[in-house]
């Protein structure tokens, strides 16, 4: 049987300030094209459903045509509710600023992500997806990201944008706060925090090594 990932998004195309975001692509792309390349049954859901806001920054550069492509994928999506109780070996976040407005206080991201981790199974977010695993907590009650290693969009990074007021809170400075063992590199560069069964990716530059290390664990 292929591994089944459900890849949630965004849904938010600005921040309360007006600033206009969405779904970073290349978070969202090069780790599909990576599951896509296993052989990978892949869901792609966001939380509102419908066609997913991309960052018209994320969009500038050098980015190939495979990468590009994936653009369609992002088109009349599930939402992300009508596929929660799908059983997944894996859920991946991706960021973009947009999840900083939908991921935090989205109840059902929460039950899926607790429901994937607490079978045993994959979770994995890159730059500001881990906004997404900030308020889950397990059936313990504890949060998710206690005592493990992780990491996300640094503060220092958040500062560096010029968005450290625009955002509700800084994502490193709240997984800390849930006693998350936050692993920061330099801005930009690529850093990949990996505890057990847990994936997270600093910013954009992470994107393959994330793809690469949850492809590891699912095998």
């Amino acid at each position: 049987m292929a591994k089944h990932v459900l890849i949630v998004t965004t849904s938010a195309n600005q921040l309360a300030n007006g600033h206009e975001t969405g779904l970073w692509l290349e978070e969202f792309a090069v780790p599909y094209l990576l599951f896509e390349k296993e052989g990978y049954k892949v869901t792609v859901a966001s939380i509102e459903g419908g066609d997913v806001p991309i960052d018209a920054n994320s969009l500038e550069g050098d980015l190939s045509e495979e990468v590009l492509n994936t653009k369609h994928l992002l088109k009349d999506t599930a939402r992300l509710e009508q596929v929660a109780d799908g059983d997944y070996d894996a859920v991946f976040l991706p960021g973009g600023h947009g999840t900083v407005v939908d991921f935090p206080g989205n109840e059902t991201l929460q039950q899926v992500v607790r429901n994937v981790y607490e079978k045993g199974n994959v979770v994995g977010a890159v730059c500001h997806g881990p906004i997404g695993l900030v308020n889950v907590k397990l059936s313990n009650d504890e949060p998710l990201v206690k005592d493990k290693r992780v990491t996300g969009f640094t503060d220092a990074e958040e500062k560096e944008m010029q968005l450290d007021s625009a955002v509700p809170f800084l994502l490193e400075t709240a997984l800390r706060n849930q006693g998350g063992q936050f692993k920061e590199a330099d801005n930009w560069s690529v850093n990949v925090a990996v505890d057990g069964r847990l994936v997270t990716g600093q910013n954009p530059q992470s994107s393959e090594e994330v793809g690469k290390e949850l492809v590891k664990l699912l095998g």
